[in-house]
């Protein structure tokens, strides 16, 4: 990956107390946060702002890919952040 983003002291703070909760990781916890993103954001907005088609096939944002239950992938998964989510 070229360019890799800083997290602020308070994503950071963050992330570790999602890590805590997941009992994993923040590196991990990252990866899953970034794995749910790609289930609630709306993915053809995604798709139309996007400015790199080089990796569709493994685009979180691919309609194609996930086109079952929308967490039919996670199966593979050591998680679901969706246990976190108040209800």
């Amino acid at each position: 990956m070229a360019y890799t983003p800083e997290l602020s002291n308070d994503q950071s703070r963050t992330l570790r107390r999602i890590a805590w909760a997941l009992n994993m990781p923040m590196t991990k916890a990252m990866n899953a946060v970034f794995e749910y993103a790609g289930n609630i954001i709306d993915k053809k907005r995604v798709c139309a702002a996007c400015k790199d088609n080089s990796k569709c096939n493994t685009c979180a944002f691919n309609q194609k890919r996930w086109s079952g239950s929308p967490h039919d992938h996670q199966k593979n998964k050591e998680l679901c952040l969706l246990s976190l989510i108040k209800k």
